[in-house]
């Protein structure tokens, strides 16, 4: 071979050796994936960020904290960030999806309650990092420092639903977690207990539903076999009961663990504040269902059982404070209630001697059979609730009759005795006139038919609500009438006082002078025994014008706030719906300060004080004896000469004593 040709093909052979060579190292390094090492040699920099959208975002990786996470020991960077190719990428990588890699848990998820504020263009609900963590920093969730450790749940969810104003914002109440924090389940998982029941044990995980989704585990129907994933035996009795049988076919009506135990605020049943606890059992839980007239028309059961129940000696007992006493529970049952007519039931006929006989040792069938729920229906079978029934119509119309008697007696007696007593105060004057007492009676009815018919309302369970016993329409009825008889007295008593001698001269020795202070404390002070001095009075004592003047302030006010009320729709269109409500404040609590003031200050006046025992009668003849009046009011001087006057001209004509007519005294007065 020629010399030059050989150099020339050894020089090619070096050259594609060379060139071969450079590619398969070229495509090695291109093939060969960047491991964390290589990614942390930028990203461990804690300076490291970049801006987006006008913001500072920092691009810093916790190298540990990524080795020691759940990823960081399964996967490389560059298995979740696919897009990035080498060491250096000009492009910004996209963002990562969970949903890579957890399809299933983001499906989940985006049926869930957390999903729909984002479906819906508004701000994010709770999304995967917030509760699993920095997707750098992920733990598994068996791992007691996971933010979704059974634990941590609580701690986790209520970093959000504990938030007052953010839930406030999203339309929701932060009062469901304040509730389980101070819950049987809250307290126990606080103790660091990891069997007790946290948010996603009753509410899911990633598809978190609403109460009403059918397919939601805290929906009514679901709620047994929610609760049953923990307390499986207590589902098992309860599926088995009249209750459960309701819900396996259907009927919402029929209670479930949470109408009974509660939601989120659930409690030991030896928790005085839990609605299963011994003394509010009976009273406030079975009686939601039980007192009602709802389930006797929807299932033909009977009602008022839980009132017949407080009738009767186990019912008075509890509420007495009794907490050994028998309950609803004690005879039927907690989670394993049966109707009477099942031989299983506990008040099944054939069992009574066995359940009464937890208490009462030694009972026979022939007492177990007598009827608990008394009520005043009369069994045509039952000997004892005819007899018992003829007992009670026969002692009502005996304590009727006896104490009736008893009564008219005693007040024929009184009678006739206050007026010989009222006799012997003669001389007596004129101290109210016909029209003035015409006026206070007016006043007088008004008022105690106000109290009573508006107490009955505010009050519907009150004793005097029950002997009104006329219903909400008359009841209104009557109420309003006695308003309008009420404000028609004060305005005619404006006109009175305005257009009347009698009325202007009253108005004048009735108006608070400054003296009255001083009147105050001089009769406080003598009464105590600290002066010897007693304060000297006219025509009326300061307390007689305090109350005047808080009356005409008081009738003003009720008078006002009252047509408020009734005319609640023209106010709330006119001013506003909270005036109303105001409006309403106003005449409850003043109708209280009337309604004491009266009983505390003018029935002592009328019936209290010592000096006009029995009573005053001033209010019914508008007489009163001259030397009581001129004990009370000596400054009255005008009133006790004209007194004088008349005693001097009956003393020559005697046999005109007993007919002084107060009318005629108007023109003194």
């Amino acid at each position: 071979m020629n010399p030059a040709r050989k150099i020339l093909c050894q020089i090619l052979t070096v050259s594609l050796f060379i060139f071969a060579s450079f590619t398969l190292v070229l495509g090695a390094s291109a093939e060969r994936k960047a491991t964390n090492e290589d990614c942390l040699t930028c990203h461990s920099d804690v300076t490291l960020s970049r801006e987006t959208a006008g913001k500072k975002v920092s691009l810093f990786v916790d190298g540990m904290k990524l080795q020691h996470s759940i990823h960081g020991s399964m996967f490389t960077c560059v298995d979740c960030h696919k897009d990035v190719k080498g060491l250096v990428h000009e492009t910004t990588p996209l963002k990562i999806s969970c949903a890579q890699c957890h399809a299933d848990a983001q499906l989940a998820y985006s049926h869930s309650l957390h999903s729909k504020p984002v479906k819906a263009g508004g701000e994010a609900a709770a999304n995967c990092e917030d509760c699993h963590g920095s997707v750098h920093e992920i733990l598994a969730s068996d791992d007691a420092k996971s933010p979704v450790s059974h634990v941590n749940i609580p701690v986790t969810c209520g970093r959000c639903h504990g938030q007052k104003f953010l839930m406030d914002g999203a339309g929701e109440s932060s009062q469901a977690f304040v509730s389980y924090q101070e819950s049987v389940h809250g307290r126990a998982v606080e103790k660091g207990s990891t069997k007790a029941a946290v948010c996603t044990d009753c509410h899911g995980s990633h598809e978190i539903l609403a109460a009403n989704d059918q397919k939601s585990p805290i929906y009514k129907f679901n709620v047994p076999a929610t609760c049953g994933k923990c307390h499986g035996a207590v589902q098992q009795t309860f599926m088995q009961s009249i209750h459960g049988q309701g819900i396996a076919k259907g009927n919402g009506l029929a209670p479930v663990c949470t109408d009974c135990h509660g939601i989120h605020s659930i409690k030991a049943h030896r928790d005085p504040a839990s609605p299963v606890a011994e003394a509010n059992l009976s009273r406030d839980t079975c009686a939601r269902c039980h007192e009602g007239v709802r389930l006797s028309q929807e299932f033909g059961l009977p009602v008022n059982r839980v009132s017949t129940y407080m009738d009767s000696y186990h019912g008075l007992a509890a509420q007495g404070g009794s907490l050994v006493v028998a309950n609803c529970s004690s005879c039927h049952g907690v989670h394993n209630i049966l109707p009477s007519g099942d031989p299983r039931s506990t008040v099944n006929p054939a069992n009574l001697d066995g359940t009464c006989g937890k208490c009462h040792k030694g009972v026979t069938r022939k007492f177990t059979l007598t009827p608990v729920h008394v009520t005043g229906e009369v069994r045509s079978k039952d000997v004892g609730s005819i007899v018992t029934r003829w007992v009670r119509l026969i002692y009502v119309a005996l304590i009727l009759v006896v104490i009736g008697a008893m009564f008219l007696h005693n007040a024929i007696l009184w009678r006739s005795k206050a007026a010989a007593r009222r006799k012997l105060q003669s001389p007596m004057m004129a101290r109210m006139t016909t029209n003035q007492r015409w006026q206070h009676l007016i006043l007088l009815t008004s008022f105690i038919i106000l109290v009573i018919t508006g107490f009955a309302l505010k009050f519907p369970d009150s004793w005097f609500a029950e002997v009104l016993g006329m219903g909400e329409k008359w009841r209104g009825i009557i109420h309003r009438i006695a308003g309008v008889i009420l404000m028609g007295g004060g305005i005619y008593h404006v006109f009175y006082v305005a257009a009347t001698r009698e009325g202007r001269k009253m108005l004048r020795d009735i108006a608070p002078q400054p003296r009255d202070g001083f009147d105050v404390l001089g009769t406080m002070l003598f009464h105590l025994g600290l002066s010897k001095k007693r304060p000297k009075f006219a025509r009326f004592t300061y307390g007689e014008k305090a109350e005047y003047w808080a009356l005409v302030w008081g009738t003003g006010l009720m008078g006002v706030t009252g047509i408020m009320i009734w005319a609640k729709i023209w106010v709330g269109n006119l001013l506003a719906r909270w005036w109303v409500d105001v409006a309403t404040a106003v005449h409850f609590y003043e109708a209280i300060l009337a309604t004491l003031a009266i009983l505390v200050w003018h029935f002592y006046q009328v019936f209290g004080d010592p000096d006009v025992s029995p009573m005053n009668w001033t209010w019914w003849d508008g007489k009163m004896p001259v030397e009581q009046y001129r004990h009370e009011h000596e400054l009255d001087t005008e009133s006790l000469a004209e007194a004088d006057k008349q005693s001097g001209e009956l003393s020559v004509e005697p046999e005109k004593r007993d007919a002084i007519d107060p009318g005629e005294s108007e023109k003194h007065s």
